[in-house]
């Protein structure tokens, strides 16, 4: 993993305070988007086998974060300030 940016690192930790006061509560695809650029900016590509069809949930959030494969923490960190901001206007 390269190194991240200060400022940028900055930006992020920021955006995610503000992800937990929005106005209004986002809808279940943004929230998703959320948790897995979040996931891939912190942890890096998702491991592990994905979860079975009745765990809904669980699959979703996996099948989020197999989207993102091999994006870099800064773009996944990128990725998530300008969602949040979309979401904020």
């Amino acid at each position: 993993m390269t190194k991240i940016d200060a400022t940028l690192k900055a930006e992020f930790e920021q955006a995610v305070a503000q992800s937990k006061t929005l106005d209004q509560r986002p809808d279940n695809a943004s929230l998703l988007k959320l948790y897995a650029l979040y996931k891939q900016a912190s942890e890096g590509d998702v491991s592990g086998e994905r979860p079975g069809a009745l765990d809904f949930v669980a699959a979703a959030k996996w099948n989020a974060r197999e989207e993102l494969r091999g994006t870099s923490a800064a773009e996944a960190m990128r990725r998530y300030i300008r969602l949040v901001e979309d979401l904020r206007s």
